[in-house]
């Protein structure tokens, strides 16, 4: 069983212990199958992510090679970051100058209230004295008809009056123009409260590109290319690497319309690769396509590519697959069975598939 095994792993195909020991499907006529089951040819295929920068830059570190197994979170790549960090520097400085601006602000609010709180009292010090100039004014008025006092004294009061009553309306202009100094230096501390906030915002923008200079493994997974090398210049999303997700591997195969039409998504599958036939891989329907379409060259004989077909994907579950991942290898071909009758038999032969 040893033996088997490390075959296996050669020919890079998915290698699970069975409970019970192998089980081969050998005696299995493809041309008459058991009611109710299906067959296609197919290749085992994987979600390929492309590891990409987020903005222009040098590579200045490639940690990983092809073939390399990597783990979600690992890191990957290191873009240079050196005009990147300049770019934050100054971003902080514009922030750390915008809250000194925010603190000349409140204290210019504070000037204006001051200077407001002294035209109040300016201005009660001109209604007072207006006051008791109208009230000069109101008994020269009633004395100079009795000849009490001269008419010039009179005239003096008026005058006065007058006076008064013209220092009281420049007091009054003066508070509303500190009124409005308040409401405007208030709208200063706004807006360089607002700058503050563009600033840090520029910073933490600046920071997560830094970030994002950092490539990291979005998933566990197998290293298939290097698109570039250390030194080279990228444009934003530019391809470093190509990563295989070998969480996410499924065949792809082609059934005719009468064959397909009978499929649900969750149908039983059982894959036969053409390397090692003797083992059977596990896996369920997870898609059928909704149009028909003729069947690729690679897949199907010239005859076959006349009648229309839709195409199929085979899951194999992602427990088996996370417990095997190092020995999951992606472009072997094979043949897959389906039940297209959800009551159908597997053949005898098929009762111990891998993973169970």
């Amino acid at each position: 069983m040893e033996k088997a095994r490390k075959n296996w792993l050669v020919v890079g195909l998915i290698v699970v212990a069975l409970a019970g020991g192998y089980y081969a499907w050998q005696n299995l006529d493809r041309n008459a199958l058991p009611a109710g089951i299906a067959s296609g040819n197919g290749r085992i295929e994987a979600v390929e992510i492309d590891i990409s920068t987020k903005t222009p830059g040098r590579i200045r570190e490639i940690m990983v090679d092809e073939g390399d197994f990597v783990t979600a979170g690992q890191v990957l790549a290191q873009m240079d970051t050196v005009q990147l960090e300049a770019h934050k520097r100054q971003a902080e400085a514009q922030q750390q100058r915008a809250i000194i601006g925010v603190e000349a602000a409140k204290n210019l609010v504070t000037q204006r209230e001051a200077e407001k709180a002294a035209a109040e009292a300016v201005l009660a010090q001109r209604r007072a004295q207006l006051d008791a100039a109208e009230r000069r004014l109101a008994r020269s008025e009633q004395l100079v008809k009795t000849s009490t006092v001269s008419q010039q004294v009179l005239d003096d009061d008026r005058a006065t009056a007058e006076g008064a009553r013209a220092a009281a309306s420049a007091a009054e202009a003066s508070l509303a123009a500190s009124d409005a100094a308040i409401n405007s230096a208030k709208s200063q501390v706004i807006d360089a409260q607002a700058s503050v906030e563009a600033a840090k915002a520029s910073v933490e923008s600046i920071v997560a590109d830094i970030n994002d200079s950092t490539l990291v493994s979005p998933r566990d997974g197998r290293i298939q290319y290097r698109v570039v090398q250390p030194g080279e210049v990228l444009a934003a999303g530019g391809r470093v690497l190509n990563l295989v997700d070998l969480g996410d591997v499924y065949m792809t195969f082609f059934l005719p319309t009468d064959q397909a039409g009978l499929l649900s998504i969750g149908s039983e599958v059982r894959l036969v690769l053409d390397a090692a036939p003797q083992y059977i891989i596990p896996a369920k329907v997870s898609y059928v396509a909704d149009v028909a379409q003729f069947t690729p060259k690679t897949v199907e004989t010239a005859e076959e590519r006349q009648k229309l077909t839709f195409r199929i994907k085979a899951q194999i579950p992602k427990e088996l697959l996370k417990k095997y991942i190092r020995m999951v290898k992606t472009g072997l071909p094979g043949v897959a069975y389906v039940k297209v009758d959800p009551n159908a038999v597997w053949p005898a032969s098929q009762t111990g598939t891998l993973g169970q």
